[in-house]
C-alpha cells in the first residue's frame, strides 16, 4: 500500500491544534482561578479543564494519524481540535484523515 501525505498532514495539524488548545486551557484555568478567588467565584478556574482534555485527545489522535493506526482515534483527534479559533486546523485534519482512511491499520 502506498503511503501518502494525507495522514501525516492530518496528524501534524491535529497536534498543533491540540497543543494550542491545551496551552490555552491551562491559561484559562490559571487566570480563572486567580480572578475567581478575588471575586469569590473560584469555580471559574474549571472552565479551562475541558479545553485541556480536548487538547490532549487531539494530540493523541494526531500521533495515531502519524503512525497510521486506529483510524477512529485519529478522526476523534481532528474532531476534538475543532474547539476554538484554530478550528480550521481541525477541519483540515478531519478531511485528510478521511481521505487517507485506507492507509490505516
Amino acid at each position: 500500500m502506498e503511503r501518502t501525505w494525507k495522514p501525516t498532514t492530518a496528524g501534524i495539524l491535529a497536534i498543533i491544534a491540540g497543543a494550542i488548545q491545551a496551552i490555552g486551557g491551562v491559561v484559562v484555568t490559571v487566570a480563572g482561578s486567580l480572578v475567581g478567588i478575588d471575586i469569590g467565584m473560584g469555580w471559574l478556574g474549571g472552565l479551562g479543564v475541558p479545553l485541556v482534555l480536548l487538547g490532549i485527545v487531539a494530540i493523541v489522535g494526531g500521533i495515531y494519524a502519524l503512525k497510521r493506526r486506529v483510524w477512529g482515534l485519529a478522526l476523534a483527534g481532528g474532531i476534538c481540535a475543532l474547539v476554538g479559533p484554530w478550528a480550521i486546523l481541525g477541519i483540515l485534519s478531519i478531511v485528510f484523515v478521511a481521505m487517507g482512511k485506507n492507509e490505516f491499520e
